[in-house]
């Protein structure tokens, strides 16, 4: 007796409304079989049958049934018909209710780790989102990116290079990389040295993986990047903060929590600290890289914003003068466009090998075309042009940015003018004023990062950073009134 199929068609319409009308059928098949009401060698109807039970053209039905023949859920049995595979397991489902409810897609029947309880701040709709310091990439001509890639990619094509290719990244960006390196920021690498990730936190990730066993110590600032304490969480790491000032980490601190724990590293921004902007001063860096020696850690090294110092020659990075106790990480994301998500790691070259073994485990290879049109970029001298192009408009933008705090904010923050990077880190006299924008910002369309995200510690300091370099000074008057709107008392 034919079952009533046509109620399999309507509740699958439910599951899989946008689907093809074949590949709904074959999913209801399945379904059937799956909750058992379909078992090992019944047969189905023809597909002139099924065809008219379903008001259905036959082809569908004959598309459907040649479909889950391919993929093993049914079998032809020749002039008898097609029946379900004799395969398939007996017995391991129950019978469910004749009608289906759709599949509820947002659950679950296996554990496995969530995300935290803060939601990804990715703006949908008309949203600004206000950054944390990245530069505007409206200023990078288009053209010349476009150039790049396609050059890239028909010198790849030429060389047949369009396979998988080194783990660390291609050689010309890499050697790129390392000339940018040793010209500009005095670090004594070749290509050997560098692995390109696709982002600097992906490196700060894969450096955690290759340092830390759970368990281990890793000293972070109290007010840090928080990205980089979740890779060294996610690795088994046990956090320990230490203060900062104004000179940044207080090294008497480090001392301490080294005799106190076993330090396997220890995360630091030292060119411009996130997310304060300060800069650490010579004397500290020297004195940090003493007790790595004393102790045996890593320092990790997170030059993020290098280029964009707008005061005296900024210091050089301590992986210039102590290669051997540094991982040093940095981005081309400033330098380019954030889109593009390439990053670096310098290192010692055994430390690339490890960070290399990683990238092949979770990413085979990086996109060499995009590498390769980065290293074109860098080599002609294009990126160097750029930043002297750019560096007085983020000057001007710091400073009007000043300006505006000043008259929008001024009776709210305290801010110190950085001396470089792309941001300001604003500190709120009032904590009610900071809780009121944090609640009626999103009315108003802006999107920021909690203020609770930068303190590493439960009721910590608490801080806005906002980003000034990617907006026109119209802009931001504009972001900083809607900001002053949100904190006013009703």
């Amino acid at each position: 007796m034919l079952r009533p199929w046509t109620l399999l068609l309507k509740d699958i319409e439910q599951i899989a409304a946008d689907s093809p009308r074949y590949m709904q059928i074959a999913h209801g098949l399945i379904h059937e079989i799956e909750r058992g009401r379909l078992k090992p060698g019944d047969y189905l109807p023809s597909s002139r049958e099924l065809a008219a039970a379903l008001d259905v053209n036959r082809k569908t039905i004959v598309t459907a049934y040649e479909e889950l023949i391919a993929q093993g859920w049914l079998a032809s049995a020749g002039t008898r018909g097609t029946m379900v595979s004799l395969s398939l397991p007996r017995g391991t489902a129950k019978v469910a209710p004749v009608t289906l409810s759709p599949v509820d897609i947002d659950q679950t029947e296996y554990p496995f780790l969530p995300a935290p309880d803060r939601p990804i701040a990715v703006p949908q709709g008309r949203w600004r989102k206000l950054d944390e310091g990245i530069s505007d990439p409206r200023l990078f001509p288009a053209d010349l990116l476009a150039r790049a890639y396609r050059k890239a990619t028909e010198e790849a094509s030429r060389a047949n290079a369009l396979h998988y290719r080194d783990p660390r990244g291609t050689l010309p960006l890499r050697s790129a990389v390392a000339d940018m390196l040793r010209g500009q920021r005095g670090l004594t690498v070749t290509a050997d040295h560098i692995c390109i990730t696709r982002g600097s936190q992906m490196g700060i990730f894969l450096t955690a993986r290759i340092l830390v066993r759970p368990g281990d110590a890793v000293l972070v600032e109290r007010l840090t990047y928080e990205p980089a304490v979740a890779a060294f969480r996610a690795c088994g790491a046990k956090i320990v903060t230490v203060d900062l000032d104004e000179d940044g980490i207080d090294v008497e601190q480090v001392e301490h929590q080294c005799r106190r724990h076993k330090v396997r590293a220890v995360f630091v921004t030292p060119h411009h600290q996130f997310p304060t902007t300060v800069s650490m001063r010579p004397e500290r860096r020297l004195r940090l890289l003493d007790l790595a020696r004393q102790f045996a850690f890593a320092i990790i090294e997170d030059d993020y914003d290098h280029e964009f110092h707008f005061g005296a020659q900024p210091l050089l990075p301590m992986a210039s003068y102590a290669p051997a106790r540094i991982i040093y990480a940095g981005s081309m994301s400033k330098l380019l466009v954030p889109a593009l998500r390439i990053g670096y790691i310098a290192a010692a070259p055994g430390v690339i090998d490890a960070l290399a073994y990683q990238i092949s485990l979770i990413d085979g290879m990086g996109n060499s075309v995009t590498e390769n049109a980065a290293a074109d970029l860098l080599a002609s001298g294009e990126v160097r042009r750029q930043v002297r192009k750019t560096a007085p408009i983020y000057e001007g933008r710091r400073n009007a940015f000043a300006q505006a705090l000043d008259e929008e904010m001024g009776d709210l923050i305290d801010y110190r003018l950085p001396d470089g990077g792309l941001a300001f880190w604003l500190r709120f006299r009032d904590p009610a004023a900071l809780d009121r924008i944090e609640a009626r910002a999103p009315a108003l369309g802006l999107s920021f990062a909690p203020s609770r995200s930068f303190s590493v510690e439960e009721g910590g300091e608490r801080g806005l950073r906002i980003g000034f370099a990617s907006l026109t000074e119209a802009e931001a008057r504009e972001v900083l009134q809607a900001l002053r709107r949100c904190a006013d008392e009703l």
